[in-house]
Order: C-alpha cells, then sequence, then structure tokens
C-alpha cells in the first residue's frame, strides 16, 4: 500500500493515506515516517491564521543538510498562494528533492 501523506488546513486529499492540518501536525507526521519511503507527499503553503508550511520545509531542508533526506518519491505543493508556492519549489528542488506544482 502506497504512503501518500497530505499537510493542507482545509483539503479533504482523498488519496492521502494520512493528513496533518496545521505545521507541527506535519511535522509529527514526517518525523513518524522517518524510516519509512513516502512515496507522495502533498504540501499546501498556507495553513490558516499566522501558519504556514514553512516549518516542514526546514524540516525537509534539515534533514537534506544533515545528509539524512526523508526517502520521498515526490512531493506535489498545491498552493492558491503563487508566491508561496514558488519558495517551497525552489528550496526543495535545491535539496534535490523531486517537487512540483500540482493541482487538487
Amino acid at each position: 500500500m502506497p504512503v501518500i501523506l497530505g499537510i493542507d488546513d482545509l483539503r479533504a486529499l482523498p488519496r492521502a493515506t494520512q493528513v496533518a492540518r496545521t505545521s507541527l501536525e506535519g511535522i509529527l507526521l514526517l518525523e513518524e515516517n522517518r524510516d519509512h519511503e513516502i512515496d507522495e507527499l502533498w504540501l499546501d503553503h498556507d495553513l490558516g491564521g499566522d501558519d504556514s508550511i514553512m516549518p516542514v520545509v526546514a524540516l525537509l531542508e534539515e534533514a537534506a543538510f544533515d545528509g539524512r533526506p526523508f526517502n520521498i518519491g515526490m512531493i506535489f505543493v498545491h498552493s492558491a498562494n503563487p508566491s508561496g508556492a514558488e519558495v517551497i519549489v525552489r528550496v526543495l528542488k535545491r535539496w534535490n528533492y523531486r517537487v512540483r506544482r500540482a493541482t487538487v
């Protein structure tokens, strides 16, 4: 069974096997799956109020910097915030994660 994780405050993400609604929940979700292959990771930039996906992106960056990047087949950024989505894509590509913009 594929592991498909989603971090989004509103969308249903019906293909996801697990969904986090805040950046903190997203960090915990990734840490729980640290030693497993993650087939897909779906990211939304704006997570309600002052929360955003950036703490999750920082975790992914730090893991790659430390030489232990998360094993993720593809990261999909599905944000309605175009500038935020571009930041996510640019940062994660710099760390050699496979990432692209997507629509849900």
